[in-house]
């Protein structure tokens, strides 16, 4: 019986040596994809499949990523979800995470290289809905903490690629026990949501001369990027990737990445934060001690400087201003000319019954046609008077003559208004007041009327 038993065991372990091997990939797991419209998720799940990315989006796209485990040959398919940036469709992700796949689900964030300064922004509104949806499914109490330990559990077990430590299916090392880890460092997971995350900064690509140039970004500045996003996901226990589908960096590296956390395929993959537009950042490996070696090179900027005071939006010159607006209301251009007829009309009468000559003088405004009166009284008989007389009467001719251009009723109008008169009649009425006016100087007054039958010569 004892060798029986001791058989027995001899198989049962040798069972459980060659269980990894047979991993059985399944179906039922989950990419959930979130993030602003223009940060490039479609083109970047497109660029996972091997395929050409959509010309057009909708609320909630679902797609799948072949999955192929080279050691036994098993295929699986893991589905893709992907919530279009408008807050508007929230709602639905119901659909894409829920209870049935909470367990297997994987979300990825992504933001944008083009636009850094909407990195604190995004990233915070979206981890603000997936806590929101997360809290209100119907889960207990105990599945939400055990997927919490779960999650720590992981963080905590990283090993470095080509350790002695293997790792299992489930991504735990199974040489490490659970009372043998270490406790979370400062900034640690202050944020678990109990489900696997991964923060992606797309169209690294943009980060040339050219760019630099146009933000005023130097070295520091990418830096001061790098280690505020890391920061980031220290706390939210989230893998970082710096990726371009132009230049294909970190593409593939992401893909084994997400079937490792997802499915436990082998990830050999070291980290890398040397290169500034190819970062990668495993769950587990990053620590505070190791971000602040960018803050001991960074002699440019504070690293407890504020990010928007760093990384500022450039001014696009379409400022909005906070003030009531001013409704102008139109009015129709025949009527106002009409009205103004009438005003004509009336100042004619008052003037013929009053005695005197009158010069209309018409020009015209940003709202129309304006008139202008000038009375030819004794007391304004002066030289002054004379001049200004001659000059309203050119004035007259000018505005007449801009109005040609226009409609049949706006010449008609024109006219109505502005009856042109004779420039050598003015000049011989304008002499004819000079000399009355002024009889000592008889002169005078022709040699000013030659000089300007001169000028309009």
């Amino acid at each position: 019986m004892a060798e029986e038993k001791a058989k027995e065991n001899l198989w049962y372990a040798i069972l459980n040596e060659q269980k990894p091997r047979f991993r059985k990939l399944v179906s039922n797991k989950s990419l959930l994809v979130l993030g602003d419209n223009g940060t490039g998720k479609t083109s970047l799940i497109a660029k996972l499949q091997g395929k050409k990315p959509p010309k057009h989006g909708a609320g909630l796209e679902y797609a799948y990523i072949d999955v192929e485990d080279d050691s036994n040959g098993d295929k699986a398919q893991l589905g893709v979800w992907t919530m279009d940036g408008d807050t508007g469709h929230t709602s639905l992700l119901a659909l894409a995470l829920n209870v049935n796949n909470f367990e297997g689900a994987l979300v990825m964030l992504t933001v944008s290289m083009t636009e850094p300064w909407t990195w604190p922004e995004q990233l915070n509104h979206w981890i603000n809905v997936l806590e929101g949806h997360i809290e209100s499914l119907p889960l207990a109490a105990e599945q939400k903490e055990a997927a919490r330990k779960q999650l720590a559990t992981k963080w905590q077990s990283y090993c470095y690629p080509g350790s002695s430590l293997k790792q299992t299916s489930v991504g735990l090392n199974s040489a490490i026990d659970g009372d043998d880890l270490l406790p979370l460092t400062e900034d640690e997971l202050t944020t678990n949501l109990g489900v696997d995350l991964v923060v992606v900064v797309t169209k690294t690509d943009c980060m040339a001369a050219a760019f630099q140039l146009e933000h005023d970004y130097r070295d520091e500045h990418f830096d001061f990027m790098q280690q505020w996003i890391r920061k980031f996901c220290l706390r939210h226990g989230a893998a970082l990737f710096y990726t371009s589908i132009k230049k294909a960096t970190n593409c593939d590296y992401l893909q084994k990445y997400l079937l490792h956390r997802v499915y436990g395929l082998p990830f050999q993959t070291p980290p890398m934060v040397a290169e500034p537009d190819a970062v990668c950042v495993p769950a587990g490996w990053d620590t505070l001690k190791k971000i602040d070696i960018l803050s001991e090179n960074n002699h440019g900027i504070q690293a407890d400087s504020d990010y928007t005071d760093v990384i500022r939006a450039p001014y696009t010159g379409n400022g909005m201003y906070n003030r009531d607006l001013e409704f102008v209301e139109t009015v129709d251009e025949q009527a106002f000319l009409a009205r103004q007829l009438e005003i004509l009309k009336r100042l004619d009468q008052e003037q013929a019954q009053g005695g005197g000559d009158t010069i209309h003088r018409t020009h015209r405004t940003s709202t129309g046609l304006r008139s202008t009166i000038i009375t030819d009284s004794p007391e304004s008989a002066g030289g002054e008077g004379i001049l200004a007389k001659f000059f309203s009467s050119l004035l007259q001719k000018k505005a007449a003559t801009s109005t040609a251009d226009g409609s049949e009723s706006g010449r008609n109008d024109t006219e109505k208004l502005a009856v042109p008169l004779d420039p050598s009649a003015d000049l011989d009425r304008f002499s004819s007041n000079w000399k009355k006016a002024d009889p000592k100087k008889p002169e005078e007054p022709q040699q000013n009327m030659n000089e300007h039958e001169q000028t309009k010569n």
